[in-house]
């Protein structure tokens, strides 16, 4: 990579990092403290931290139609500033009204799509694949950092201290985009035109990215409904110290990807490697059936993390190099989109089937989803699209 690329890409994923810290704090304590707010229940607590989910579904592609229009930083300024606001009023609120419409206000600052079109507007075609796995990478950081710091800043000031945090990692990422990430070139990129979104949408190569950001996030999701206590009851590991677990197996699942990923990109061979990571999904899905124990669900874990690292580095790669320049923003939106859905469907119907058969269920459901999915991409030949046009 170039000066401007590695200087793009730092300041991008320090924006990734800073974002989907505060986010993720709130994962692992909000059912807990949340039950202090007035007018508290357990299905308004479940609207209150599945709100920001859908807002952000709802909002990804208009934005970053937006962007394509506007620009992406004027995009991306604005929607963290409406980020911080809802931060501010969930921290500021006592009722779980009032968490919920924070909630909503942080999601409604949807700029994962502005920002996805920005790194690869500002990354040349052959790195950009680098570019999509360390932001991805970094949104693994932000994970691990949560939930290690969530429950500790909890104990110290409840979710009013989380949220006061999260509206401050805010003010700075915009202060991170302004600073050090470089403004991309318009000059070769013609304003989109009335038809491009309908046009994009009427390209398969797009929809089979799409349909598998979808099924990938709700995968993931999906396994983390029973994998706590999975892990509680069949490794006898406190829910405290899970992060010893998950730490090593993200990054080391990165540190192999990364190879692995380059060797496609610059062979060709990226049809070739998501087949592959689909069946290290489906090796990984096995972690959760009941005749699996001990040091197997840790082997199956590791594969299954190098599986979805893989796939989270190369499908919006490859993306962005079916999407043309002029309406990428839109496509990335539609992607961010079906990225978010994905994880609200996975969640909920996770909940429901693990609480009907079990970790058992959940396992049969995801290899389901998984045959479904290989059967779809399977046929896959090439990796680009015809550009549109108007």
């Amino acid at each position: 990579m170039n000066p401007t690329e590695r200087r793009a890409l730092a300041g991008l994923a320090s924006l990734y990092v800073f974002r989907m810290l505060g986010l993720f704090m709130v994962l692992p304590v909000l059912s807990l403290y949340g039950a202090d707010y007035r007018g508290s229940t357990p299905a308004l607590l479940g609207l209150a931290l599945g709100a920001y989910g859908l807002s952000q579904a709802i909002l990804q592609i208009p934005l970053g139609m937006l962007s394509d229009r506007w620009g992406r930083k004027p995009v991306i300024f604005a929607g963290l500033l409406v980020f911080a606001l809802g931060s501010v009023v969930a921290a500021l609120t006592d009722s779980v009204y009032g968490l919920i419409a924070g909630r909503i206000l942080q999601g409604a600052g949807a700029i994962a799509a502005a920002t996805m079109a920005l790194a690869a507007d500002l990354t040349r075609d052959e790195n950009r694949g680098k570019a999509m796995a360390v932001i991805g990478a970094s949104i693994g950081v932000a994970f691990v950092l949560a939930v290690v710091l969530g429950p500790l800043l909890a104990g110290v000031g409840g979710l009013p201290a989380i949220f006061w945090l999260t509206a401050l990692l805010a003010l700075l990422g915009m202060l991170l985009v302004w600073k050090l990430v470089p403004n991309p070139d318009r000059a070769e990129r013609r304003a989109p035109q009335p038809g491009d979104f309908r046009k994009l949408l009427g390209q398969a190569p797009v929809w089979r990215l799409v349909g598998g950001v979808f099924s990938l996030h709700l995968l993931l999701t999906m396994m983390f409904v029973p994998l706590p206590l999975l892990l509680v009851d069949e490794l006898a590991l406190p829910s405290e110290q899970h992060w010893k677990l998950y730490a090593p197996l993200m990054l080391g699942a990165f540190v192999v990807m990364l190879p692995l990923m380059r060797m496609a990109e610059t062979r060709g061979k990226v049809p070739a490697a998501m087949r592959l990571a689909l069946l290290g999904l489906i090796f990984g899905g096995v972690a959760l059936m009941p005749q699996v124990h001990g040091a197997w669900i840790v082997v199956s874990l590791g594969v299954f993390f190098l599986a979805f690292n893989l796939l989270e580095a190369l499908l919006p790669a490859q993306l962005t190099r079916v999407a043309p320049a002029e309406c990428r923003g839109a496509a990335t939106g539609l992607y961010a989109t079906f990225q978010f859905l994905g994880a609200f469907v996975g969640g909920s119907l996770g909940g429901v089937v693990f609480g009907h058969g079990g970790a058992g269920a959940v396992a049969t459901l995801a290899l389901g989803v998984l045959l479904i999915w290989s059967l779809g991409w399977w046929q896959m030949r090439g990796t680009r699209a015809p550009a549109v046009s108007s």
